[in-house]
């Protein structure tokens, strides 16, 4: 079965840190563009970060919102069959629930939430 399953969420204060794990089954993530996408309270679903397959065998190119630009990292784990985002310097703006997905798009998991406290 074609899915992907996130983790890693959870409350953390202003500042800190978290790391969400997406991980892939039934088809190989390093072949596929992979993305993270989040979603705030009453508002539509944003495009997080992108991870695309390089031209060479094993590499890889990142994309990153504005937002996240220089806060957040996207990689992935070829082992693993698993894709990160290493978030740092979290503001309260970043809480939301966070979803990973690759194109073309699959069914949608059920995210994992991030909530950023005082």
């Amino acid at each position: 079965q074609v899915q992907v399953v996130e983790s890693g969420g959870g409350l953390v204060q202003s500042g800190g840190s978290l790391r969400l794990s997406c991980a892939a089954s039934g088809f190989t993530a390093s072949r596929y563009t992979m993305r993270w996408y989040r979603q705030a309270p009453g508002k539509e679903r944003e495009l997080v970060a992108s991870i695309v397959p390089g031209i060479v065998p094993g590499t890889s190119n990142t994309y990153y919102a504005d937002a996240v630009k220089g806060r957040f990292t996207i990689s992935r784990d070829s082992v693993k069959n698993t894709v990160y985002l290493q978030m740092n310097n979290l503001k309260f703006e970043d809480t939301a629930v966070y979803y990973c997905n690759r194109l073309p798009l699959i069914a949608w998991g059920q995210g994992t939430q991030v909530t950023l406290s005082s």
